[in-house]
């Protein structure tokens, strides 16, 4: 099976290619030089006030309880000419420490390393490889570009970044297309005893300005040989823009994972996610977001309890941006369990609730020649 996957990768590489040669000018022309930051400093209060400065296990951003704290702060160099294109991002904050913990030693302060070439001579297909932001999902690791401060639970535990090489194809404006090969799944260094690479893909359909459908995937293992268990992944969103004012989000991520090696049986988790943003006036928004996660088996969120995880939140954000540059957000999120689940210094409880701000900066600087 593997090499069938390698087989046609190459096969689609090689036949990607245009027959006829490029003009020389297109590769050695002048390239275009950015440089940007961004910066988002954080305070959380947790009304089940838990022990430790961090909250609860299945959060990686805005996860710190009582303290101001930096989510995250990075710096990006990024050079692009019209057939071809290179990033580096460094990156510090509790969201790396929490989500690159299992990577080695200054891997995690890498937020992107990658390069790409264009394959074809109106570049439309391209080949990247390196350290990428996830084929997965509609929300980023930085909090501006997302309707709500905190990160939906469906976010929190799926990939925010992939290490590989993506063959993106777009043949027009309303298509893009790309397959992966990939370390693993949200992995830089792939994981001890692990032989096989892991798949993914991605189909993206914008029929119109104002609405967008997108369908990713993995196939793959976040186990080592000896006790491999497939993964089998889908996420599927859709972005609505539907007055003016009014924008609707809405997702579903749906996971299968092999109760063991070689099993037939399959253990699911599942995840829909609402998220209604709404434009008050030029300077102020306010967005509302409903959620429901279900890991009975705690594939992602292991619980030790009768029911697993299983979870329903309902959260609340206003915003604030004086300009494009600087963001001041609220928020305020209510989480209800099945189970009590929740750590608090009274014993663990089914319910959650806390209180976040934000202040967040970003900034880019453009030479071009």
């Amino acid at each position: 099976m593997k090499q069938i996957w390698w087989f046609g990768f190459l096969c689609l590489l090689f036949f990607s290619f245009e027959a006829k040669p490029q003009k020389a000018d297109a590769w050695t022309g002048k390239p275009e030089l950015t440089f940007s930051g961004f910066l988002d400093v954080f305070y959380v209060y947790d009304f089940a006030r838990p022990d430790g400065p961090s909250r609860q296990p299945f959060f990686y951003n805005h996860n710190r309880h009582n303290e101001f704290n930096l989510n995250l702060g990075f710096i990006q160099w990024n050079v692009s000419n019209a057939k071809y294109r290179a990033n580096l991002a460094l990156q510090s904050g509790t969201y790396p420490n929490d989500n690159y913990a299992d990577e080695p030693g200054l891997l995690k302060a890498v937020l992107e390393a990658n390069v790409g070439i264009s394959l074809n001579a109106n570049n439309s297909l391209w080949l990247d490889m390196g350290i990428m932001p996830s084929h997965i999902g509609f929300e980023s690791a930085i909090s501006m570009d997302n309707p709500t401060l905190t990160r939906s639970i469906l976010a929190e535990n799926s990939p925010y970044f992939m290490a590989g090489a993506k063959l993106g194809y777009q043949p027009n404006e309303k298509w893009y297309l790309a397959g992966l090969i990939l370390n693993g799944w949200q992995r830089i260094q792939r994981l001890p005893g692990n032989s096989i690479p892991s798949f993914g893909s991605q189909v993206t359909f914008t029929p119109t300005e104002g609405m967008t459908f997108n369908w990713s995937t993995f196939v793959g293992t976040n186990d080592p040989d000896s006790t491999r268990r497939m993964r089998y992944f889908n996420n599927i969103f859709g972005k609505f823009q539907l007055s003016e004012k009014l924008a609707l989000t809405a997702g579903f991520d749906l996971g299968l994972q092999q109760s063991q090696k070689g099993s037939s049986s399959l253990d699911p988790w599942f995840s829909p996610v609402v998220i209604a943003q709404y434009k008050i006036q030029p300077h102020w928004r306010t967005a509302i977001r409903a959620e429901f996660y279900q890991d009975r088996t705690g594939i992602m969120i292991p619980t030790e309890t009768a029911n697993g995880f299983q979870t329903l939140g309902i959260s609340g954000t206003l915003d604030f941006l004086p300009t494009d540059a600087i963001m001041l957000r609220t928020e305020a999120r209510w989480l209800n369990s099945q189970d009590r689940i929740f750590e608090s210094p009274n014993g663990n409880t089914s319910t959650n609730f806390f209180v976040g701000v934000s202040l967040a900066a970003r900034f880019n600087k453009t030479w071009a020649d």
